[in-house]
């Protein structure tokens, strides 16, 4: 009966393998592996074969070679992250594969960084052009292991840190596991003629927010704004809302449910001789508001921490008001906003959601306000290896609402 095909992960190298690794290496029939992986061991018996390009060869021999013996394949690092298990797998069977598992250079990178990694993301450069995915993921996690190749080197992701809104702690690691491994950062005093040896890879560490690249405008860019992921007015959102409030230059607005202050802040523009009151009920976000108007240096706007519909007693009659979110409490909301807004006023309210889209038409004209309706769906252009697409945002309702004279 033909032994399955043994793949063995050499970890950072060969003090990494076992005693059964080295037991099955020692009674091979025949050896494949790297170049230097086959060098740790010119001593074995076994017929041996490099791995070289194309694969198809190497796995034909694998395959035609199976009867005569015990096969063992020698992988970088972990046969199953971008190793050559997959593909052996795929060729022979996964009846016919034995896989054995080991040190990846993602597991040595954080180890050798006293990283914790277990939210970490990994993005692979290797024979790829990734540089889209490398940037999205750098919009989505804070931690990220980069495997590289000679032309994409850690210089290329230096350049995409660069260009990203938040500055990044960066580090190389090259050699991992080998006598000659060395460590070293990367910031704007390194030697621009350094030359990385291979294989390397690179960690990213997300630090703060990057200073603004420009003064605070209609349609601010939303990586401007200190905000959690995706809880944010989007710009083209935050525009149109902003002309459904119909601000004028000394009006008193209300910004409820404020998130990270976007749409507030923003509206300060509108607002020379007037005033902003936000109110949130997030503590991380109240804190996130503050460091937004630190920022952009607006000296109009204050911010209450507060569960809506309570710590509004206190503030000014508003002239417009502004309802980003006030969850399953709406209701309650616009009953005390309809009550004290200024004739005239004007209540802007954006949702997503259907059930809040009735419940704000009904209750505002029930109140005798004049409504109408906008729904936003915009998409926004993602650049892709060959060119461009278009990813949709979610559709949003823009619910304006006039209140009559007394």
């Amino acid at each position: 009966m033909t032994e399955p095909v043994h793949v063995i992960g050499m970890g950072l190298g060969p003090s990494d393998l076992t005693a059964s690794h080295l037991a099955l290496i020692e009674r091979a029939a025949v050896l494949v592996g790297g170049k230097r992986h086959l060098s740790y061991f010119e001593d074995a018996k076994a017929l041996k074969k490099e791995i070289s390009s194309p694969v198809s060869g190497v796995l034909d021999f694998i395959e035609e070679n199976m009867t005569g013996g015990l096969v063992v394949v020698l992988a970088s690092g972990d046969p199953l992250f971008f190793g050559i298990g997959k593909t052996l797998i795929a060729r022979l069977g996964a009846d016919k594969v034995i896989i054995h598992p080991n040190i990846t250079s993602m597991a040595a990178a954080f180890a050798r960084l006293k990283l914790s990694w277990q939210d970490a993301a990994w993005v692979s450069l290797h024979g790829r052009d990734n540089m889209s995915v490398l940037a999205k993921a750098m919009d989505d996690r804070d931690l990220l292991c980069v495997l590289t190749d000679p032309k994409n080197d850690p210089w290329a992701v230096k350049k995409q840190v660069e260009s990203h809104e938040y500055a990044w702690q960066v580090w190389v690691l090259e050699n991992l596991g080998a006598p000659e491994e060395k460590i070293s950062t990367m910031d704007e005093h390194t030697d621009v003629d350094t030359v990385f040896a291979q294989p390397n890879v690179v960690v990213l560490k997300k630090g703060e927010l990057a200073a603004p690249s420009g003064p605070l405008r209609l349609g601010t860019p939303d990586n401007w704004f200190v905000h959690e992921k995706g809880l944010i007015t989007k710009a083209p959102v935050r525009v149109l809302s902003l002309a459904a409030l119909e601000l004028a230059p000394d009006n008193i607005l209300w910004d409820l449910g404020a998130g990270s202050g976007s749409v507030g802040i923003e509206a300060t523009l509108f607002l020379p001789d007037g005033f902003v009151y936000a109110v949130e009920k997030n503590q991380d976000r109240v804190a996130q508001i503050k460091a937004n108007v630190e920022r952009f240096k607006v000296n109009n706007l204050s911010v209450t921490l507060s569960q809506l519909p309570h710590g509004l007693a206190n503030l000014p009659r508003p002239d417009r008001v502004f309802i980003g979110g006030s969850g399953k409490n709406l209701g309650q909301v616009l009953d005390v906003v309809a009550t004290v807004l200024n004739p005239l006023g004007r209540i802007v309210v954006n949702t997503v959601l259907m059930e809040t889209l009735h419940l704000a038409v009904s209750v505002l004209e029930e109140k005798g306000f004049r409504v109408s309706l906008t729904q936003a769906q915009i998409s926004k252009s993602r650049n892709m290896p060959w060119g461009r697409r278009m990813d949709a945002l979610n559709p949003v309702w823009i619910i304006a609402a006039q209140k009559g004279r007394p």
